[in-house]
């Protein structure tokens, strides 16, 4: 009995295994886990006959004094434990770089481009088995490489088939990265290894070609073809889980661990235009969020399945109608499109008694297209309003009708926060609703309930929490609300310091012209800085105040939500710890604090550890 082989595990692939997964727990569900287990599954029964074969007919041997001594079909212990810990460690570094993406919006190629290489990549698989199955059939020195070949060709032919158009869709971080790294890892450990004669290839069998070292040109071309091989089966599983999260008209549920008969289904769906307009909708959704708020894009990766593609359309949708308020199109004013936003929400909430499920969806799908711009027309039809309550999103919607009755100085200006009760109430509409609209979906979702006797209470922290993020919003945004003429500070606060809410907006949009002008400026910038950290004080009053009721939320939805409103609070921590007013307007745009993004990350990971 020896320990070679077992030393090997004991001093790379276990230590690796480990640190991947203290980084990758509090980060993955268990959907990750559950693919994870598929992959090793599949990895262990495929590769047992094809490792028992080359054993038994003298490809490859281990000496008896580098193994322990167990085998199953004539495979050594450790090599077993191979077949499991490779694909371990590569899907855990695969998962833990796709976390960050919404798959659903790669669902789609785009271009022909891409159909062209998959189906050359198609062909290339194709043409390596065929010279595969002659260098088998040939005998001699290219045998072990045949063998390779044969074996893994037709699994990533299949692999590629099923998800190889996703996969070129997705970053190549995502995808060349993991494949990249752990066989790298892995040449290097096989070097090693077949240095030291702890597993060996029979001369008769090989090319005798080195990569370096000793590490041979089919070691090489193994390690990179089951690395590979890992990463096309993880891809192929996204696939399919992206298509059920996707698509409610096809998948009543999407489960966090549908069944292979769920996954396959998924793969072998038919596509029409409406689906693949639904999934341009989701990515003009993402596209719209990357733009106007990356805080919550990068706490929505914390989410998973369809309840991340709900809130992400949710928020676009928010976006979106904030979007048609603040800059509206040419042609109407901001009070036309609140009425046209209403009369959207009273056609899908409001519908006539003699009209059918079918008329109606045509209905709402037609005044979406003849009343808005083609830039907001996916985040109205893509909104899950089955799913949520009407009364907030018309609440939200008065709130927007605050935004609408500020004027500008030259039209006799009128700011409508006149008192802390008006803030209040604002961000309640604007803010608050969307924390309950958020409730909504995680109630649905949630494979738990939650607890009847706390559903009230969570109901109105989510409201008070959503109040809390909307005053760090507004203490951010001075600059650029002033730049549009727009104060939200109470007056009462401005009028207690001696400041009105035009002597704001002229503060930050214009130059002073003398140096007691300058003088001026400075004192007002101290004023608003002071009450902008009186608002942050506010706001963190709220947070502290609804934060424990969180912990009430369903596991699944806990974490993620308690990252999501974490990453918000940290830009009024930036805020805070700035030692001079910051109110900048560059070239007419003002500045805005932001969270750097590594700084980001900690906060979701502290976040996650502590949930």
């Amino acid at each position: 009995m020896a320990y070679d082989y077992a030393f090997v595990h004991l001093k790379f692939t276990i230590p690796l295994a480990g640190i991947l997964t203290l980084i990758s727990y509090p980060l993955l569900t268990r959907r990750h886990w559950y693919q994870t287990a598929i992959l090793i599954a599949i990895a262990v029964v495929s590769t047992i006959p094809w490792d028992s074969y080359l054993i038994r007919h003298d490809v490859w041997t281990y000496p008896p004094d580098a193994i322990i001594g167990p085998t199953f079909w004539s495979i050594p212990a450790e090599e077993l434990f191979f077949f499991v810990i490779q694909t371990y460690n590569t899907s855990l570094l695969y998962q833990l770089l796709n976390k960050p993406l919404l798959h659903a919006e790669y669902l789609l190629s785009p271009s022909w481009i891409a159909a062209g290489l998959h189906r050359v990549i198609q062909v290339v698989i194709l043409d390596l088995a065929l010279v595969g199955f002659l260098m088998v059939s040939n005998g001699g020195p290219g045998t072990y490489m045949g063998m390779i070949l044969c074996w893994v060709c037709p699994f990533a032919l299949l692999t590629w088939s099923l998800g190889g158009l996703f996969m070129i869709t997705l970053p190549w971080t995502s995808t060349v990265i993991p494949i990249v790294l752990p066989t790298l890892y892995l040449w290097i450990v096989d070097e090693m290894a077949l240095g030291r004669g702890t597993w060996a290839i029979e001369s008769e069998t090989k090319l005798g070609v080195t990569v370096w070292g000793s590490l041979e040109v089919e070691e090489a071309v193994f390690f990179l073809a089951t690395n590979v091989l890992i990463v096309l089966g993880l891809g192929a599983i996204d696939n399919a889980l992206a298509i059920a999260d996707a698509f409610p008209d096809a998948f009543e549920s999407a489960p966090e661990c549908p069944s292979p008969t769920t996954l396959i289904q998924a793969l072998l769906m038919p596509w029409s235009e409406e689906r693949k307009g639904r999934i341009r909708g989701v990515q003009e959704a993402v596209e719209r969020l990357c733009r106007k708020s990356r805080s919550f894009y990068l706490a929505s990766s914390t989410f998973t399945g369809r309840l991340r593609i709900d809130l992400v359309l949710l928020y676009s949708y928010c976006r979106m109608a904030d979007d048609l308020i603040d800059e509206p199109p040419e042609g109407l004013d901001t009070s036309a499109w609140i009425d046209r936003l209403t009369g959207h929400l009273d056609l899908v909430y409001k519908p006539r008694k003699d009209t059918t499920p079918t008329l109606q969806a045509d209905m709402v799908r037609a005044y979406i297209d003849s009343e808005f711009p083609a830039s907001a027309r996916s985040a109205l039809s893509l909104l899950p309003t089955s799913l949520l309550p009407p009364e907030p999103l018309y609440l939200l919607l008065e709130g927007f009708k605050t935004d609408s009755k500020f004027r500008p100085i030259e039209k006799g200006d009128y700011f409508p926060i006149a008192n802390e009760d008006h803030l209040r109430e604002y961000a309640s509409q604007v803010a608050g609703t969307v924390g309950e609209l958020c409730l909504s979906l995680i109630s649905h979702h949630s494979s738990v309930r939650l607890d009847p006797a706390h559903i009230g209470q969570v109901a109105a922290a989510a409201r008070r929490m959503g109040i809390a993020l909307q005053f760090v919003n507004i203490a951010r945004d001075i600059a650029v609300d002033a730049v549009l003429g727009r104060v939200y500070l109470p007056t009462t606060w401005l009028a207690d310091e001696g400041l009105t809410p035009a002597q704001l907006v002229e503060t930050i949009t214009k130059e002073p012209a003398s140096d007691k002008a300058q003088n001026v400026k400075q004192e007002r910038l101290r004023i608003m800085e002071k009450l902008r950290r009186k608002l942050l004080g506010e706001a963190f009053a709220i947070y502290v105040e609804s934060r424990p009721a969180m912990n009430w939320l369903p596991d699944e939805s806990r974490r993620p939500m308690i990252v999501a409103v974490e990453s918000y609070m940290e830009i009024g921590r930036v805020l805070l710890e700035r030692n001079d007013p910051s109110f900048e307007v560059v070239m007419g745009r003002p500045s805005r604090a932001t969270v750097p993004k590594p700084r980001r990350l900690k906060v979701a990971l502290r976040a996650l550890l502590e949930a």
